[in-house]
């Protein structure tokens, strides 16, 4: 038996190929599948099953691509109702893979055909758990993202959830191995932990949510406490996942058009195209095209886009390092944002040697931001998240944090200078970026951050420990 966890950091993400004599199940597989086809091919063995755990909201799957790839089934729990061909299981049913087991567990409560998937071993022994969002490492899925409301709310799901956690999980030998769809950072939960497999026993021990004398309603009281709102991209993404959608191939091969300045300016002004340049924030911030968007690839890219451009649909233009291309236009499929239109032929370097307008962002070291801010109190900007910015912060910032910095526009000041920082300087630039799209301009990027800020010696708030606010 082999049983391989394929974790993608930048969406906190478990993918998992599963094989036991010459027969192979892939369970939540990420949108480009053919890795999972040539590590079977290299094995001589034959994809079976796909597994679904539930309608992904945070990442676009490859069901459908695998499925049409290898003609195998792909699996969904009770209640499901796909648009494609799917096997709908039955609570308790058990799949043959070889010369083990794989046996849905129907599991609801993150959404209602949220379906964990208990393996047992070629002796029959329960082995590991396939949890999806409904069992996290240090939390569970949240109950909010598949809520109806007319008719279902969060805490109607999250009382799903306590039972099927009572009635379903926890019975299980604490020898069970967990492994979960996501880990710390996504936020399909609150209180990941950093590790991606665990014990159900050491769960049982540590985890709040399954604490042996917890009472229904203490559990609904704690899950949904403190629920920040789901990214708006989750319902788009949900619905790909539940109704189809376009072939990778077709995405990679539009996507990745190589475009020269002048055909890239005219493809921007003909579209509606948004500009996304995905280099190093330090390259952005020295030179880019005017209006241009950053998220940079070397931080959570994907779950940035997502949050920030929100439509799916939305054109994208691509100005990427090179040889980044392919990488950058998969990494946006993986959040359903298949509509790129083309690359930067050259790069940015290209843009400036055809002549074309560029813009900066002024920035300030840390010392000498030390220099410029103490004691004179002004318009300081901390685009941190409320947790971090509460934990510690520079005496006079205020917390504008970027997955809500719409809602704080008015905010800044019209005229006076102001300054931007984040924790290490990627999620500052994103913000500056924004600003200045929508022609604000007197900004000033604080390079490093708050880490910097706080090494060079200004002055900030008594530490607060996040888990205590």
């Amino acid at each position: 038996m082999i049983i391989e966890q394929i974790y993608t950091g930048c969406l906190a993400q478990g993918a998992y190929y599963i094989e036991s004599k010459g027969e192979v199940a892939i369970i939540d597989p990420l949108r480009e599948v053919f890795p999972y086809i040539e590590r079977a091919k290299k094995n001589k063995a034959e994809i079976k099953y796909i597994f679904e755990t539930h309608f992904h909201a945070d990442f676009v799957s490859g069901h459908v691509t695998l499925a049409k790839e290898t003609g195998a089934p792909i699996v969904y729990g009770p209640n499901a109702n796909p648009s494609f061909e799917a096997i709908i299981a039955k609570d308790g049913q058990i799949f043959q893979l070889g010369n083990i087991t794989i046996q849905a567990l129907h599991t609801p409560g993150h959404t209602m055909e949220s379906t964990t998937y208990l393996l047992k071993d070629e002796t029959g022994k329960d082995h590991a758990i396939f949890s999806g969002d409904t069992l996290f490492l240090g939390d569970v899925g949240r109950p909010d993202l598949a809520q109806k409301a007319a008719d279902m709310t969060k805490e109607d799901l999250a009382g799903l959830l306590y039972d099927s956690l009572r009635n379903k999980i926890m019975p299980l030998s604490d020898e069970v191995i967990v492994y979960p769809a996501h880990g710390a950072g996504s936020a399909c939960g609150k209180n990941m932990m950093k590790e991606t497999v665990d014990t159900l026993g050491n769960q049982k021990q540590m985890n709040y949510a399954l604490r042996a004398n917890m009472t229904r309603e203490e559990f609904i009281n704690e899950v949904t406490d403190g629920l920040l709102p789901p990214p708006k991209y989750f319902p788009l993404n949900v619905k790909m996942n539940k109704e189809g959608y376009e072939d990778i191939d077709e995405v990679l091969k539009r996507g990745m058009a190589s475009l020269s300045p002048d055909a890239f300016e005219a493809a921007a002004n003909e579209t509606g195209a948004l500009v996304l340049d995905v280099r190093h924030q330090d390259e952005f911030v020295k030179g880019h095209i005017p209006r241009s968007i950053f998220i940079g690839l070397n931080g959570d890219f994907a779950p940035w886009v997502g949050a920030l451009i929100a439509d799916v649909k939305q054109p994208i233009l691509l100005v990427t390092p090179a040889g980044k291309e392919k990488e950058t236009v998969t990494r946006l499929s993986r959040v359903g944002f298949d509509n790129t239109l083309g690359v930067l032929k050259g790069g940015f370097e290209a843009w400036v040697n055809a002549g074309k307008d560029i813009d900066t962002i002024k920035a300030l070291t840390a010392k000498e931001a030390k220099d410029t801010l103490e004691g004179k109190h002004l318009p300081i900007f901390d685009v941190r998240k409320a947790s971090e910015y509460n934990a510690e912060h520079f005496i006079d910032a205020n917390n504008a944090p970027l997955d809500t910095l719409n809602d704080h526009l008015a905010e800044f000041p019209k005229n006076e200078t102001f300054y931007l920082h984040c924790e290490g300087g990627y999620r500052s630039v994103i913000a500056a970026s924004i600003l200045k799209s929508r022609g604000i301009h007197n900004l000033v990027d604080i390079a490093g951050g708050f880490a910097e800020m706080k090494k060079s010696g200004m002055e900030v708030t008594d530490y607060i420990c996040p888990t205590t606010q």
